[in-house]
């Protein structure tokens, strides 16, 4: 299968517990009822060096099938390096939302040509979150080349709006569900051109893309063929990928992904896929993770550099720094304490 596209995340937040006691009204009220309630635990996960996070945070996305994702923040420079466990989109430019992402109209004058420029609005389930899209539109921020996050508040207005400018949406049912109590209403988005899928982080998903695929077929009523679209070709055309990314094809990325035959199509494949099932990621024609029983099988030359990696009891063998990382990360949140989207990681015992 094409390697998977995650069309959003957070990689910083990949060793957090997920954060919250909803319902909440809007991320705003979230945002500050987090950092009220559980700042002790937001200031332990953050004294772990911040690149350690983010190596962690591609880890997350490797271990499911990603071979591309979308960090919704700065692109430190851990992120633009080639030695990094995903790809991680460089062309593109981000503002937090409304309320936190300063002057919008800057932001977006930094942003280089055939590039999108990706926002969180309408998260939330108030008047304010709800009025976001105007405001937008007001500010002159809607057009082909905007790429809102999460949109739950979004009424028939607002979904028209947005396919008259051209805007592209991306969601993340399991984090609004949490959040809100509240999914989001993919039979009216459904009238949006382009949509795609993102997990979110695990401060408030419920696990990783794989997880975020079955709960939106499982709560939201997507089809097998649309969830498979919305976490690769859909993905990479919303960001404005040029290399192939989410197919595979004569002379593309060779970002690949193998899981045992079923018999069933990709798209059927991936309704129940899990972390689990993935046996082998290729990207850019390079092994970044085998199965132990891959890795038995590969030429030896292609396992230089990979590090082996316990996760809820599942040996990975992976191309990252993974035992220096592990111990970075213990020296600060304990030896067997580090959870990894809610699931433990350790080293392995090999006898």
């Amino acid at each position: 299968m094409p390697g998977l596209v995650n069309a959003h995340d957070h990689l910083q937040f990949a060793l957090h517990p997920r954060l919250g006691i909803p319902p909440h009204r809007s991320y705003i009220d979230w945002g500050e009822d987090i950092h009220s309630r559980f700042a002790d635990v937001i200031a332990r996960h953050k004294s772990v060096p911040r690149n350690v996070r983010i190596w962690w945070g591609g880890i997350r996305n490797l271990l499911c099938g990603v071979t591309t994702v979308c960090h919704h923040d700065k692109l430190w420079p851990e992120l633009q390096e080639k030695d990094f466990p995903v790809k991680v989109v460089q062309r593109f430019v981000w503002g937090h939302s409304l309320a936190f992402g300063g002057d919008l109209h800057t932001v977006r004058s930094t942003m280089p040509e055939e590039a999108v420029f990706i926002l969180h609005a309408c998260e939330g389930v108030d008047d304010q979150s709800r009025n976001e899209v105007f405001r937008l539109d007001e500010l002159g921020l809607l057009d082909a080349s905007t790429v809102l996050v999460h949109g739950l508040a979004m009424d028939r207005a607002a979904v028209a709006l947005l396919q008259e400018r051209g805007t592209s949406l991306i969601v993340c049912p399991s984090s609004n569900e949490f959040l809100f109590g509240q999914l989001p209403n993919m039979s009216l988005f459904g009238q949006i051109e382009n949509v795609a899928l993102g997990n979110d982080s695990p401060l408030t998903a419920i696990g990783d893309l794989l997880d975020e695929v079955r709960f939106a077929q499982d709560f939201c009523g997507i089809t097998p063929a649309k969830a498979y679209r919305m976490v690769t070709e859909d993905a990479a055309a919303i960001l404005k990928l040029k290399a192939g990314e989410g197919t595979i094809k004569v002379s593309g990325p060779a970002d690949l992904i193998a899981i045992r035959d079923s018999g069933r199509d990709p798209a059927d494949s991936l309704r129940t896929l899990s972390m689990r099932d993935i046996e082998f990621v290729m990207i850019a024609g390079q092994v970044h993770l085998a199965s132990e029983q891959v890795t038995n099988r590969l030429p030896l030359h292609t396992k230089d550099g990979l590090e082996p990696l316990v996760i809820d009891g599942m040996l990975r063998w992976l191309r990252a720094p993974v035992g220096e990382l592990l111990r970075q990360a213990e020296e600060v949140l304990g030896e067997g304490q580090v959870r990894l989207g809610g699931r433990r990681v350790s080293a392995p015992v090999f006898s």
